[in-house]
């Protein structure tokens, strides 16, 4: 088997004479079309990498054992991920959650809040996180981590206060 340098040219052939069919066998061979997308870039991103090892009287064949290859991985993968989750569902189900007992006032004001405001007070009232955790959790600073509870907790406050009337 002759085998020819790298070049991004070679490459390029390889693209445009194979993806197509590439493609078509993916699409014939996967149930959404997003999967045979996904089949057609790993094949030429192995391609890629090993472009000196593709025989250049076999490239087409050697292609497609590449795509035959990356099918049955996906194929291994999605079944373990649906393996994971079944097993999941089942120790999810047998879990009992506690709801926290609020008082009905305290349910309708946090209701009135947004929904971020709600999970900022959810986040350090019910899972207890720190200033310092929110901030991480919230992917920002601590000093914004803390001045969004601080307000998140000003709204609640001022929606548990009963409405005043005005003469």
């Amino acid at each position: 088997m002759a085998r020819a340098p790298f070049s991004a040219a070679r490459f390029e052939d390889l693209y445009r004479g194979c993806s197509q069919d590439l493609l078509g066998y993916a699409l014939r061979r996967v149930d959404r079309p997003q999967d045979a997308a996904d089949v057609v870039a790993e094949t030429f991103l192995v391609a890629w990498r090993r472009i000196d090892e593709i025989p250049d009287d076999r490239a087409r064949p050697w292609l497609f054992r590449v795509a035959r290859n990356v099918m049955a991985n996906q194929q291994r993968a999605d079944r373990r991920r649906a393996d994971l989750a079944e097993r999941l569902r089942l120790e999810l189900s047998q879990q009992t959650v506690v709801q926290p007992d609020v008082p009905a006032s305290l349910r309708a004001a946090f209701a009135t809040l947004t929904d971020a405001d709600r999970e900022v007070l959810r986040l350090v009232a019910w899972e207890g996180l720190s200033a310092e955790d929110l901030a991480v959790t919230l992917d920002c600073s601590v000093n914004a981590a803390r001045i969004r509870l601080h307000r998140a907790r000003r709204r609640l406050a001022d929606a548990l206060r009963p409405a005043t009337t005005t003469p």
